[in-house]
């Protein structure tokens, strides 16, 4: 695992959707504002940045602390905009659960009936695994889930195979900071989750599931069983949906934070042409994606579909 300040060498992407088109390579410094930081609002300090660095990540900053980040001299670009989103655990199921849509209620209701009818006894068959021997046999299984994921093969994060990485789940696991679930179809694993803790929190890390399964929307069903797990469990005091959103994380969360991801480059040629591509790069995509949802164009595209 990487040490506090300690430069990596990190893409920055050209990315549609889930798919990445091209990626500059740059020695970065990632600094990673936790939940309790983000609620906290509380400022990041920038560690010394090392002689072969390039610059700062800062993810999950709060939008309003921007102005506060002493950053002199570096050249500041925000990549990504998004609420981060979590659930106030300590709340309790019937609080969570009273906030959501009826629509969203039903929804939940239908995909657990349709699982559990799926299967040969009629329920859902959700194992949870807590500790290090429970990690254990949690991984091997997970992993065989983790190789037939989008998130494995388009986006490269899956349930981590490199050693130092899974050392530290196994650490996590060791000291009660880990907790996971798999989601078993006629004794077939075929969906998992793997949270850890940071402070009162446990973040959403590793999730996926088999998408030869994706009409019986296992990964929706196993989240709302782990989140019920949660609330009785009464460990942590958050559920943290990291970075990054999604109709998922919208429809389940009781809070959320506006933040961004902030590039902070030193003043290089170099570091100006790549922020360069990266704006002309994003500005595109945006533009693109609003021609897409313009309603003219919609019709256009509904009746070419006819």
């Amino acid at each position: 695992m990487p040490g506090p300040g300690e430069a990596l060498r990190i893409p920055l992407t050209f990315r549609i959707g889930a798919r990445t088109l091209a990626a500059i390579p740059r020695r970065l410094v990632r600094v990673a504002l936790s939940l309790d930081s983000v609620l906290a609002a509380t400022r990041p300090v920038l560690p010394p940045l090392p002689d072969d660095a390039d610059g700062y990540l800062v993810t999950s900053l709060p939008e309003m602390l921007r102005a506060d980040l002493d950053h002199e001299g570096l050249l500041a670009f925000v990549r990504q905009r998004y609420v981060r989103y979590h659930i106030d655990l300590a709340a309790g199921e019937g609080a969570w659960l009273a906030g959501l849509s009826g629509g969203a209620r039903s929804t939940i209701t239908r995909k657990a009936k349709k699982l559990a009818a799926a299967t040969n006894g009629g329920t859902l068959d959700i194992r949870s695994y807590r500790g290090l021997e429970a990690f254990a046999a949690f991984y091997p299984l997970a992993r065989g889930v983790s190789v037939t994921t989008y998130q494995e093969k388009l986006l490269g994060s899956g349930l981590p195979t490199d050693a130092q990485e899974v050392d530290q789940l196994r650490l996590c696991a060791a000291e009660d900071r880990l907790r996971a679930w798999l989601l078993f179809l006629d004794g077939t694993a075929i969906a998992y989750l793997c949270c850890t803790a940071e402070g009162a929190s446990l973040r959403y890390d590793h999730v996926g599931h088999d998408p030869a399964y994706n009409d019986l929307s296992p990964g929706a069903v196993l989240q709302v069983e782990a989140l019920r797990a949660l609330f009785a469990d009464g460990r942590f005091a958050r559920f943290d949906f990291t970075e990054g959103e999604g109709q998922h994380k919208r429809q389940f969360s009781t809070g959320g934070t506006a933040c961004i991801d902030l590039l902070l480059l030193r003043p290089t040629l170099a570091n100006r042409a790549t922020i360069a591509a990266l704006q002309t790069f994003d500005a595109a995509a945006e533009q693109a994606k609003r021609a897409a949802t313009h309603p003219v164009v919609r019709r256009v595209v509904d009746r070419v579909r006819r």
